[in-house]
């Protein structure tokens, strides 16, 4: 059987597909979800371009979304994923399937420090628990436990739990916000979606008419200076960002440095250094001497889950033989 890897990183509206052949990645390749009924259809199409190297043997996919028993099914898509059916249509020897944001954990060992854009702070402890978190279309959260030789990723659902406000301006916004959602989680604020909430939010507490934006219009107004509440909401972004990246690094005792991954600060690199992100972050009391030397990186390389599906096919199907873990 081949030895080449199917690789998938599967979003609600896009599927990026690629090859693992030979311990390189190529044939990375985007297609909309929505223009195929079935991942099989879109696999089978994706394959047929390549097929000169020969079938893969083996698959593994990230998806947006829970997986149990090797099984998952996108939230904003009617696509079912199984990997046991995968598995018997394209004749794999294994097929694993992983949540997208265990692949962005898996992917951190894999980057360079040109992938990288330092945010502060000395050096990593060594064999330490490292943090990555992503502010994109939702919040994601894990963290890569390197283990004694055989690291582990643990998958969060962070993003669902509570929005701490660490100022009073902070808490008068989130009052705004708790009148629309009741229940503010991280995801509310910290999100494309959340920049959008938050712009409404401090509209509403400093008693000003802003025009409808959405996220991209949102972070450009504030870039360029032409909108105030723009600013004011990408300023509290970065802020409650900092606090919560603080948060998860108790949490998770990640000494081993943290990493900033998503679609959003990464357009926006130099002010998100500048902004009260790293003070939030270390500004835990008593934890203070904790924080402050624990390195804080932003990822400003692209398509880093296929990284993180390679280290996982790499480290972890030798050892399980191909079979689910749980």
């Amino acid at each position: 059987m081949s030895d080449r890897v199917l690789l998938g990183d599967i979003g609600g509206t896009n599927a990026r597909f690629a090859l693992l052949d030979g311990g390189t990645i190529d044939h990375v390749e985007h297609l909309k979800v929505a223009d195929y009924p079935t991942i099989d259809d879109a696999i089978t199409e994706f394959l047929a371009r390549h097929a000169a190297g020969g079938a893969p043997g083996a698959a593994v996919l990230d998806i947006a979304g829970p997986i149990e028993r090797n099984r998952g099914m996108l939230t904003n898509s009617t696509w079912v994923i199984d990997g046991a059916e995968l598995k018997a249509r394209f004749n794999l020897r294994s097929a694993r399937l992983l949540n997208d944001f265990e692949a962005v954990g898996w992917s951190l060992p894999a980057l360079h420090p040109d992938d990288l854009f330092p945010l502060g702070g000395d050096a990593a402890v060594a064999g330490a628990p490292v943090l990555v978190i992503g502010p994109g279309t939702g919040f994601g959260a894990a963290c890569y436990l390197p283990g004694d030789g055989r690291p582990m990723v643990a998958v969060t659902e962070a993003g669902h739990a509570t929005l701490p406000a660490t100022t009073a301006r902070e808490a008068a916004v989130l009052a705004k916000m708790r009148e629309r959602f009741g229940h503010v989680s991280i995801e509310r604020a910290l999100s494309g979606m959340g920049l959008e909430n938050v712009y409404r939010a401090v509209a509403a507490v400093d008693g000003v008419t802003v025009p409808p934006r959405d996220a991209a219009a949102i972070t450009s107004a504030a870039l360029d200076g032409s909108c105030t509440t723009s600013r004011a909401t990408l300023d509290m972004f970065c802020a409650w960002l900092g606090a919560v990246a603080g948060n998860l690094t108790l949490t998770f005792c990640a000494r081993g440095g943290v990493y900033i991954a998503g679609g959003i600060p990464p357009r926006f690199p130099d002010y998100f250094a500048r902004s009260d992100f790293r003070r939030q972050f270390e500004s835990k009391g008593r934890y203070d001497s904790y924080l402050r030397p624990i390195p804080v990186h932003l990822v400003t390389k692209p398509d880093i889950s296929f990284l993180g599906l390679k280290s996982f096919y790499e480290s972890v199907i030798p050892a399980s033989g191909g079979a689910p873990t749980h």
